[in-house]
């Protein structure tokens, strides 16, 4: 139905109206509004003169003159001003936003549905009264069908400045994926120069897409990359390469490659892959400004089988590594097959489980050990739980057998080891109202006993495969083993005591405080060790019967502060063994100051020397819409800095764009420094031009926040 008002109605109803002053015509949500108005119900054509305003759902447009056949949706619009609303494609459980764009033409043309075309137009996500930036286009497509804006003979300005030109621009309206070259990046390095990129995406389908990335260093040459990303209901995976084909300063081709996938081939049976692989041993160091990746050592090779049949699981894996640098690198496995079982509240209330493996050794050195390992340990416990106290008795059987590729002294090539193990696990909670500071908290009181006893078995003879020391905490303590993996199952006749309190909001239960304390008791000497017969020691044994002391404060001491302290003890010596300290004051988002400390006098793995870092990171205001955020890392035990960032970010009134910037400086050793700079400019709705510095400040400095809104990319809406 087709409502026409004014102040002056004449002609032939049901043929043709003429409307004059303050004139009106409305069909379900489409309101047209002019100073004179023509409308002909035979064609459904309406002509509008003079202050035209067009309104449809929440889109407006305005001009001086226009031409619409209402049911089709085609005319045209002169000299328009426009400003479209839609809502954004979120991930599950994100609450949808409006996104806006706005702009002005010499002529839009209506042409059909959700289809616009302008001729010299311009479009911007900036509120009108805050113009900083707007694409300026000779030819502009909106098509609200696919969310998609095309621009040809395009440029980008800024304050007035045009920045950038590109003879076809496409662009998302809706901040949603879409096919075409994604704003370049530019940044600069010590390794690699002058540093830019060119990424094409491509929008191959709802679950497919992929994107070519011609990269260009000064100092290196021209690079290719590309990835492809594939989402299925049953797979879905990633694979990834780049290829430089001549390095300017090695001289040689450089390049990288990665596959991951992941299969669900039925509801209980999965499978995996992850393949990475790089041409040479310092392709990160030279090709990438982020110590994570830099510092890399070992990548993974390896494909997994996992079948979970509920109360038990069985795998299957093949594992190596591609190894940088002077390092041997881990043992392969080829193949690992392990099945795990649990079973609860069975005849008494017993538990039952089952952990068990059959592993084949290899390394590419010549010169270590090969061979196989199977490992079967079944236990079994007795919980007792009551709400006040737990006690739970666990015996278990551990046997292994290895079959080794070279004789030991001797001639023997088998070793065959069973152990019992039994552990003893107890604790109580108490608990009381009291108040602190004005504030009333429920405080529990936690006393907790561990005792494990393993008899002394002989095991120099069994090649370390995969086994070393755990580095001695709270989470040690209350392990059977005192060794990663099952190469060494160390002697014990030992007690662990800790105690823990806890400060609790009765209100919302929330744990505002934590302290624990703790010591380990032994009742004889260490006599099983790492070390290996016919190979350097690498580990004494314990002469003491008691271990350091351990001890650690954290949680909320206030609105806006935390605290995470750790503590290790050395009573004989009366030291200091290990200290991490750290605190973050957050008042409100945008504003935090982190401050930590560790120190460790040694470190595990055979005696490496320990450390003492002090690191200072935050994110604050400075006014003006100007926030400052930086990082600084110092070894004092090397006096030297090993990593810095300092950076500036700043963000419009209107919030349409954001500019970044930020240097990074790091060394993985005193002789090799990276220096990297980051520059953005982040046109809201549009993307970023330039390097964006956003992952390593989220990296660097606990609690950073993005300060403006975080826009949906072009790759599965990630971030």
């Amino acid at each position: 139905m087709t409502e026409v008002s004014a102040l002056r109605i004449t002609g032939v109803r049901a043929v043709e109206l003429v409307a004059e002053g303050e004139a009106e015509l409305i069909r379900d949500t489409t309101t047209l509004t002019a100073d004179r108005l023509v409308y002909n119900e035979l064609t459904d054509e309406a002509r509008a003169d003079g202050n035209v305003v067009l309104f449809r759902d929440d889109d407006r447009m305005t001009g001086d003159w226009a031409r619409l056949i209402v049911h089709e949706w085609v005319g045209e619009i002169d000299s328009p001003t426009y400003a479209f609303t839609r809502e954004s494609r979120t991930r599950p459980g994100e609450a949808a936003r409006s996104v806006a764009g706005s702009g002005q033409a010499d002529v839009m043309y209506f042409e059909g549905e959700n289809q616009y075309r302008l001729k010299n137009a311009t479009w911007t996500t900036c509120e009108p009264e805050s113009l900083d930036w707007y694409i300026k286009a000779a030819d502009l497509e909106l098509d609200y069908d696919r969310e998609v804006g095309v621009a040809r003979g395009a440029s980008v300005v800024f304050k007035d400045v045009p920045i950038l030109w590109w003879p076809r621009m496409s662009f998302p309206l809706a901040e949603q994926r879409q096919s075409g070259f994604l704003v370049p990046t530019v940044g600069l390095s010590n390794k690699t120069g002058f540093d830019m990129a060119v990424p094409y995406y491509w929008n191959i389908a709802p679950n497919y897409d992929a994107t070519v990335t011609p990269r260009y260093m000064g100092r290196r040459g021209l690079q290719l990359g590309g990835e492809f990303r594939y989402l299925q209901p049953e797979y879905s995976g990633e694979i990834r390469a780049e290829w430089l084909p001549k390095d300017k300063v090695t001289g040689e081709a450089r390049s990288l490659g990665a596959l991951q996938h992941v299969h669900r081939i039925t509801p209980r049976l999965h499978a995996s892959l992850d393949y990475n692989w790089v041409s040479d041993d310092e392709y990160f160091e030279d090709l990438s400004s982020r110590v994570s990746v830099a510092s890399r050592v070992n990548l993974l090779r390896e494909g997994r089988l996992n079948y979970s049949g509920g109360w038990w699981r069985a795998s299957a894996r093949a594992q190596s590594y591609q190894t940088l640098g002077s390092s041997t690198g881990p043992y392969r496995r080829l193949p690992q097959l392990t099945l795990d079982a649990r079973r609860s509240n069975l005849l008494g209330g017993t538990t039952v489980a089952l952990t068990s493996e059959y592993v084949e050794f290899k390394h590419p050195d010549q010169r270590r050990a090969e061979g196989s390992r199977l490992h079967l340990y079944p236990q079994i416990s007795l919980p007792f739980q009551r709400p006040s106290y737990y006690v739970t008795p666990k015996i278990g059987l551990s046997y292994s057998k290895y079959d080794l590729d070279r004789p030991l002294p001797g001639g023997r090539r088998s070793i065959t080891r069973t152990l019992p193990i039994f552990t003893f696990d107890s604790g109580m909670v108490f608990e009381r109202d009291t108040t602190f500071f004005g504030q009333s908290f429920v405080q529990t009181l936690e006393p907790r006993l561990f005792y494990s006893y393993i008899p002394y078995r002989d095991q120099q003879e069994i090649p370390r495969f995969d086994t070393g020391r755990y580095d001695f905490g709270f989470a040690q303590m209350f392990t059977e083993n005192r060794y990663t993996g099952v190469d060494r199952i160390g002697d014990a006749n030992e007690l662990t005591a800790t105690v823990t309190s806890r400060v609790i909001d009765p209100a919302s239960g929330a744990e505002r405080l934590r302290a624990t304390v703790g010591q380990q008791f032994y009742f004889s000497d260490q006599r099983v060790t790492l070390n290996e017969l016919g190979r350097r020691p690498v580990e004494d044994p314990r002469i003491r019967r008691r271990t350091d002391i351990l001890a650690a404060l954290s949680g909320r001491v206030t609105a806006s502060t935390t605290l995470d302290t750790f503590l290790r003890y050395n009573p004989f010596e009366g030291q200091t063994e290990r200290f991490n300290f750290g605190v973050r004051y957050q008042p409100e988002f945008g504003k935090n100051l982190n401050l930590s400390y560790r120190f460790a006098r040694d470190l595990v793995d055979g005696g490496r020397p320990g450390l003492e870092d002090l690191d200072l990171s935050g994110q604050w205001p400075l006014g003006n819409r100007w926030y400052g955020v930086g990082r600084i890392t110092r070894s004092i035990k090397e006096n030297r800095i090993t990593e810095a960032v300092a950076g500036l970010e700043y963000i419009s009134t209107c919030g349409c764009w954001v500019f970044r910037t930020a240097a990074h400086r790091f060394a993985t050793n005193p002789s090799r420094v990276t220096n990297a700079l980051f520059v953005q400019l982040e046109l809201t709705g549009l993307g970023g031009i330039g390097a964006s510095p956003v992952n390593l400040l989220t990296r660097s400095v606990p609690g950073y926040g993005k300060i403006n809104e975080p826009m949906s990319n072009r790759f599965f809406g990630e971030d």
